[in-house]
């Protein structure tokens, strides 16, 4: 298996294959199937909301080289009259800085940095994103889901409710037939801001915001993942969050962390420490399922997520690194990143299956070895 392994890591790095999860079925008799929002997914590579995913080349790049799932950027809610509560979080991206940076011991890390925040283009364009998203989910070769930031009261105030309506119906009519599946973004920025200094308050979001999505969508179905943000509280009120969350179908755990000396949003590896800390103590809770972001950087730490609970991971800031810290040769920043989290010999995600496998934590079954059974194993 290992020499197999090390074989097509070499000439996968070369020419990038059409279909390697079918590829890695039958070579390793590894399954690698993956499930968001309740859609099957062939294996667990996912891109997160971001400037990744805001225009039809991007989503035809990554159903190109095979991503498994892509999470529209964040369009802002607005009223029929236009008005939106969270209108400071419209504004327009700068340009993206990828930058080293060291976690707390030491481990040299990625984060990438900008100061705009959500989608800042007419909703009208942002429709026709989302109905050839809609396209893309029905066709089977890839999931893609709109994202949105709806209006968050302070804790006198009430919920903009005429936002949520409009918002959400002309999602759901943009999507069409089938039930909507939708990402609410509790965005990092959110943390840094005066909106998120009150832990009642986040909590009374969390709680409330499902019902009143999915009222504004009246009798249509919508699928609801709520993407929590990393607050500026200890752990156990991380714990907290994900306990005030039933009302979603899916969470995405957890989004970056705030420096507030720099006041930019940041991963690397304290934030990973951080959200495989907090869901490894919150393993016996009985959540909504879970999408694992933050740091997914190899195989390896997607392995550490489904540990935890995660049925698939979201990944940004490892799609666009540098093209020579990546070890393909060939191919799209999508190709070579998927080739290194899923082939690289030591840290890719099939070295970490046989490895577990070895140390009896993971067993095949039906001669295969499972990406999900991983997720679903309980303390």
């Amino acid at each position: 298996m290992l020499a197999r392994l090390a074989a097509d890591f070499e000439r996968f790095g070369r020419e990038w294959p059409r279909d390697f999860a079918t590829h890695v079925r039958e070579a390793y008799r590894i399954d690698l199937s993956a499930r968001y929002l309740g859609h099957a997914l062939r294996h667990p590579f996912g891109k997160a909301s971001g400037q990744l995913s805001l225009n039809e080349d991007q989503l035809e790049a990554d159903r190109t080289a095979g991503v498994a799932f892509v999470v529209l950027k964040t369009v802002i809610a607005q009223d029929e009259a236009g008005a939106r509560g969270m209108e400071a979080w419209a504004i327009h991206e700068t340009r993206m800085r990828v930058e080293r940076r060291a976690a707390a011991d030491g481990r040299e890390g990625w984060t990438v940095t900008w100061n705009g925040r959500g989608w800042d283009r007419p909703f009208e364009d942002y429709l026709a994103l989302v109905r050839l998203a809609a396209e893309m989910t029905r066709s089977g070769t890839m999931v893609a889901v709109p994202s949105v930031k709806y209006h968050l009261p302070r804790l006198d105030e009430t919920f903009r409710d005429p936002e949520y309506e409009f918002t959400t119906r002309r999602l759901v009519d943009a999507w069409g037939e089938d039930g909507l599946p939708l990402e609410k973004d509790f965005s990092p920025t959110l943390a840094g801001d005066a909106l998120g200094d009150e832990q009642e308050r986040i909590l009374r979001w969390i709680r409330e915001v499902p019902a009143r999505i999915r009222a504004g969508a009246g009798t249509r179905p919508v699928r609801l993942a709520l993407k929590l943000m990393n607050a500026r509280f200890d752990d156990a009120f991380q714990r907290r969050m994900l306990e005030a969350a039933s009302g979603a179908d899916a969470l995405v755990v957890f989004n970056r962390l705030w420096d507030s000396d720099r006041r930019v949003a940041y991963g690397g590896w304290d934030l990973s420490d951080r959200n495989l800390r907090v869901l490894a103590a919150a393993r016996t809770l009985a959540l909504p399922p879970l999408s694992g972001t933050g740091n997914v950087v190899t195989g390896r730490v997607a392995l550490e997520y489904a540990r935890r609970g995660c049925e698939s991971v979201q990944l940004h800031t490892f799609f666009q690194l540098p093209l020579s810290e990546y070890p393909a040769a060939a191919g799209t920043r999508q190709q070579r990143a998927l080739h290194a989290l899923v082939f690289h010999p030591r840290d890719g995600i099939i070295a970490g299956m046989l490895d577990l496998e070895a140390s009896g934590v993971l067993a095949r079954r039906g001669g295969e070895l499972r990406f999900l059974d991983l997720a679903e194993q309980r303390p």
